[in-house]
């Protein structure tokens, strides 16, 4: 694998994933973390592209709109939607040699479209509404500026999320105000939401369980990536 790609994540956990998988391949990577905002995204991808990249990857989380998705499923995605419908494809080149990378590692992603949105979608009703009406397999808060700006740019873009939070399951309130504008976690605003509805306690609970299997797969396919050439 080239150094010349870059990654975009919205959480700095996943920012460190690919730092830790390049460190450990002894590469260089290309990463910036943009804090789950489609604007930001798409400023650090042109950053990045500006700084020599040849190819930008969405990674990342995204929460599951396909009720067949568990925790845990990983998204190489074929395309990305925003709301008003503009759609960007994968890279038709770069897709398959990811894809093959990851096979050839043991790892398993699936298809599908993702749907980049600019709100947290965080009730089962609306994950049900996106599914039925624009066919998205999952959703996340950044894909949609990242492709934006690669396809500005004229370089190949690729989407890689690992499904937290699945279709059949609203997240809870505290969740939405975990994530500061630094993609670090507000420890104390997640504290000061639980002491005011202490019922989602369990939720949230569940909901970690759940967002620790995505990074496990995030990390599986980050070490695979970054640990052979393509």
């Amino acid at each position: 694998m080239t150094a010349g790609i870059a990654f975009v994540t919205g959480l700095r956990a996943e920012s460190k994933i690919i730092e830790t998988a390049a460190k450990s391949a002894r590469r260089t990577a290309f990463v910036a973390c943009a804090g789950a905002d489609a604007g930001r995204a798409q400023d650090a991808a042109a950053r990045l592209i500006g700084q020599g990249a040849e190819a930008v990857v969405s990674f990342g989380l995204c929460g599951g709109l396909d009720p067949e998705l568990r925790p845990g499923a990983l998204i190489l995605a074929e395309s990305v939607t925003d709301l008003d419908g503009e759609c960007f494809g994968a890279d038709t080149v770069w897709r398959p040699r990811m894809l093959d990378r990851l096979q050839a590692a043991g790892v398993m992603a699936l298809g599908g479209s993702l749907l980049g949105c600019g709100h947290a979608v965080a009730s089962v009703t609306e994950k049900q509404r996106l599914h039925r009406t624009l066919d998205a397999a999952a959703v996340d808060m950044e894909s949609h500026g990242i492709a934006r700006a690669a396809a500005r740019a004229g370089v190949p873009f690729l989407a890689l999320r690992a499904v937290a939070d699945p279709a059949a399951r609203s997240l809870p309130q505290a969740a939405l105000t975990a994530m500061g504008p630094d993609g670090g976690l507000r420890r104390g605003a997640v504290a000061g939401a639980l002491l005011s509805r202490p019922w989602e306690i369990v939720a949230m609970i569940r909901l970690g369980g759940e967002a620790r299997r995505a990074f496990a797969a995030l990390e599986c396919a980050a070490g695979a990536l970054l640990g052979g050439e393509w």
